[in-house]
């Protein structure tokens, strides 16, 4: 992790996604087709994601739940941050075979 005044990069063994503090960017209006996903190590952190996003302000966009998609189904949670970006946070439950 790289942590600096107003950016913060994440990664297993350097930087790979960025955050930065833009204080003077316009958000965008509409849907600008931004679709950010993170990857949770459990349920629990996908539904923490979801609370203090909601509770920072972000809107609803999908609560917490099971999912089934295309190749696999999975736990996650949508919001739409206050720039505009839809964010979902997911993780594959393990499964008893």
């Amino acid at each position: 992790m790289v942590t600096r005044e107003a950016t913060i990069g994440f990664g297993k063994r350097y930087p790979e996604f960025w955050l930065n503090s833009r204080p003077h960017h316009v958000p965008a209006t509409g849907n600008p087709g931004t679709h950010i996903c993170l990857r949770a190590p459990n349920r629990e952190a996908v539904e923490a994601f979801y609370a203090q996003a909601i509770a920072l302000g972000a809107r609803d966009e999908g609560a917490p739940a099971a999912r089934a998609a295309t190749m696999k189904s999975y736990f996650g949670a949508f919001i739409i941050d206050l720039d505009g970006n839809k964010i979902e946070a997911i993780t594959f439950p393990q499964t008893q075979d």
